[in-house]
């Protein structure tokens, strides 16, 4: 199993920024591709931006030149930074990681895990 804990959501005004950090762990063999996701009541989840192990990143048009996603492998911990941040962008933020883990009787297993989500308010 991996755990995902996200942190850094807020409440920002209008043109403000906010990084989010979200850090995995568990019996963690490889982390592929991690991501960030958002999610309003009554929406469906939507991508915001990923990056594969070997950083190659790929972002939501919506998104696109204000965000920026990064990773750090060795602390297993993917970044959002958001700058220019915009009332439309207030949502519920999720943690994405595509993992591969050690099975306790041997062999391994991939999924994909989810965090549980913080809060991004922007004020106009």
């Amino acid at each position: 199993q991996v755990q995902l804990v996200e942190s850094g959501g807020g409440l920002v005004q209008a043109g403000g920024s906010l990084r989010l950090s979200c850090t995995a762990s568990g019996n963690i063999v490889r982390i592929n591709a991690m991501g960030w996701y958002r999610q309003a009541p009554g929406k469906q989840r939507e991508l915001v931006a990923t990056i594969t192990s070997d950083g190659n990143t790929n972002y939501a048009d919506s998104v696109k030149g204000r965000f920026t996603i990064s990773r750090d492998n060795a602390k297993n911990t993917v970044y959002l930074q958001m700058n220019s941040l915009k009332p439309e962008d207030t949502d519920v933020y999720y943690c994405n990681a595509d993992a591969v883990t050690a099975r306790a009787l041997g062999g391994m297993s991939a999924r994909g895990y989810w965090g549980q989500g913080t809060q991004v308010t922007v004020s106009s």
